[in-house]
């Protein structure tokens, strides 16, 4: 969840608390390309790659008049197109900004081989929607693209300052030849900054700009990081560069945009004292509850109460208070987050509020008070060790969005000095469900006792935690028809596509997440996956466990893995065969894999089987532990992943 915490406005305060302020233009007001440039030397060693951007300038300024702090951002780029997938790739030129923001320049041209100049202009920028999403998005359409053709794209944005928290991306999916990054702002504020995965420190230039610092970091040749490697965090690799404004050497201020300031100022926000009015609304809604003596129940049902109650919109204005949210039915951020707090007051249940980022977008560092990385939040529970969501409406305790696990946190607590309640702040790391809660489990029975031509085949599938969180919403946001027909889609999966006989599921529907597994339970018959030779029926048994994903590394592997959550799978599967009947190719099914981490065994996939008279019984673990995996154990873990495709495979060879 995004939320809005006030961000700049513990910064402003101290920014503009002091008598002297120092005025001035942005620095590069007439910053443009080089009109007259009809060719673009390629570096001999990047003539032969499919994309690669030759250039990136990037500077942002801050500016200072008076009272009033604005930002400006100009970003430069050269990109040489040398593939038909690049051409493909960047006949749009996405506009990462609104054009209804303040945009002080927006322009890009093509350069071809031969010379001609395209220059794209108003006409050419057009609008695409995507429908999924729900998002639009902007963009310059290119017209005459070729191999060895030249995009250049210029932009220059005035903006609100940024001083909490800012990161910058210095590396790409593909090389980028040569990096001119700028900060510039007025001499007498201090900014704290960090470089990561060996990114080069800046330097900081104190007499190009009179009263100003420009700190530059300038980088040559950055190798392209795969960003389509499966199972990995390219977010948390890339060299980044982070800033935030930490002193004001005119006002004395120090240590600014500090999570100690951060957590007391927003406890105080989001518990303000009720009046007799806002307490008694509470109070009658919190009597709607069912009571529980457990306290994650508990808690759940105060969850399920709310998120069916209020609606949640982050964009609404706030409500005067609680009482109009009971009433309006509606929420924004700082509605529902107060609102939460209230009912947790009233039932006694000791929680923090807990500030975090997606570690998929933008990683928590512990050691470094930005922000930025304050950008989702959660409630989490001491007694029990247990995270909810208070925005995301299919999500019950204690399944969280799994994007904000496996990450540190800043949990605010509340603590007595004094008499006085405050918000203390400390950084903690949030743990993830372990596979003890995604467990699926799939009983299967191949029965040929009737029709060895044709099998009947009962499955009993179960999916827990984030795999049931998958399907257990469904059921209440589409319609009966809409119901059937997703249900059929799952089933297909499972049954190879034929038509199945019965289908019925148990737990489905919001009332069960997190409390109960769902479950499909389907019948089909076997016939497309038997076929005659001879004497003998082959029969692709391994296709009863559904569709498995075979994972491929074309190229040497770059990126350690790191995977959604820890899951387990647990298969069991019957065969059960006709009087006197012989098979073959049980030998298959036994295998055995795994990744040891430290010395410890944290996935892996093993089979084995037992044959009793005419049944067989084969037993199949696959499971994964941990989150990450260590770049040299990559091997190891494509092979247990890899295990399952190949168990998917598996024929037997079944004779009368």
């Amino acid at each position: 969840m995004k939320i809005n915490p006030l961000k700049i406005i513990f910064t402003l305060v101290v920014l503009f608390n002091s008598s002297a302020f120092l005025a001035q233009e942005y620095s590069f007001k007439s910053y443009d390309w080089n009109e007259k440039e009809t060719t673009v030397s390629v570096p001999e060693k990047y003539k032969n790659e499919n994309e690669v951007i030759l250039n990136r300038t990037e500077k942002i300024e801050f500016v200072i008049v008076g009272k009033t702090a604005k930002q400006y951002h100009l970003v430069h780029e050269k990109i040489f197109i040398n593939s038909d997938d690049a051409i493909e790739r960047n006949n749009k030129i996405y506009i990462p900004f609104s054009l209804d923001e303040s945009v002080l320049a927006n322009k890009a041209r093509v350069i071809l081989k031969n010379g001609t100049t395209i220059l794209l202009d108003k006409k050419d920028i057009k609008e695409d929607i995507d429908q999924e999403k729900g998002m639009k998005y902007t963009y310059f359409a290119v017209n005459g693209l070729e191999k060895g053709a030249i995009i250049e794209k210029l932009y220059v944005l005035e903006e609100s300052p940024e001083f909490t928290g800012q990161t910058i991306k210095m590396q790409d999916e593909y090389p980028i030849a040569d990096l001119n990054f700028e900060l510039i702002y007025p001499n007498y504020l201090v900014f704290k900054t960090k470089s990561y995965n060996k990114l080069r420190e800046p330097t900081i230039d104190e007499k190009k700009i009179q009263n100003t610092n420009v700190l530059s970091i300038i980088e040559k040749d950055i190798p392209a990081l795969d960003n389509n490697e499966q199972y990995s965090n390219w977010a948390l690799q890339l060299k980044l560069f982070r800033y935030k404004l930490d002193e004001n050497l005119l006002s004395g201020g120090r240590n600014l945009n500090n999570f100690k300031e951060f957590s007391n100022n927003l406890y105080t926000r989001l518990n303000p004292e009720l009046d007799k009015k806002q307490q008694k609304a509470i109070d009658d809604f919190c009597a709607t509850i069912p009571k529980s003596n457990d306290e994650q129940e508990q808690i759940w049902n105060i969850e399920n109460k709310i998120k069916k109650t209020i609606g949640y919109d982050r964009y609404i204005d706030s409500k005067e208070n609680l009482s109009d949210v009971i009433v309006t039915k509606q929420a924004n951020q700082s509605d529902i987050l107060k609102f939460y707090s209230a009912v947790f007051k009233y039932f006694s249940i000791e929680n923090n509020m807990v500030f975090t980022s997606n570690r998929y977008k933008i990683p928590f560092d512990k050691d470094f008070e930005s922000f930025e990385n304050l950008n989702e939040l959660l409630f989490y529970f001491p007694t029990i060790k247990k995270y909810l969501t208070p925005t995301e409406i299919e999500y019950r305790i204690p399944l969280f969005p799994n994007t904000i696990a496996n990450n540190n946190g800043l949990f605010i607590k509340e603590k007595t000095f004094g008499g006085v309640k405050m918000g203390i702040g400390e950084i903690n790391f949030i743990e993830i469900p372990g596979n003890d809660i995604s467990h699926d489990i799939m009983n299967i029975t191949i029965d040929f006792t009737q029709d060895i031509e044709n099998p009947l085949i009962t499955s009993n599938l179960t999916f827990g935690g984030y795999s049931g969180l998958n399907f257990q919403p469904i059921k209440d946001f589409a319609s009966a028809d809409q119901y059937k027909a997703v249900l059929k889609s799952i089933a297909e999966n499972y049954t190879v596509e034929t038509e199945y006989k019965t289908l019925t599921t148990e737990n489905d529907g919001i009332e069960f997440i997190g409390k109960k597994s769902f479950v499909l339970n389907v019948t089909f018959d076997g016939k497309e996956l038997t076929k005659k030779a001879g004497e003998n029926y082959l029969f692709s048994v391994g296709e009863t466990i559904g569709k498995q994903m075979e994972f491929y590394q074309e190229n040497k592997r770059t990126l350690p893995v790191e995977i959604d959550y820890p899951h387990l799978y647990t298969r069991n599967i019957k065969i059960i065969l006709p009087k006197g009947a012989s098979v073959k190719n049980l030998d298959k099914f036994v295998m055995d894999y795994k990744t040891q981490v430290n010395g410890k065994t944290e996935a892996g996939f093993n089979s084995k089987y037992t044959k009793t008279g005419d049944e067989i019984l084969i037993e199949n673990n696959e499971f994964y532990n941990i989150v990450n995996y260590p770049l040299n154990q990559f091997d190891d873990y494509k092979a247990v992943i890899n295990a399952a495709a190949d168990f998917n495979k598996i024929v037997i060879i079944v004779t009368k």
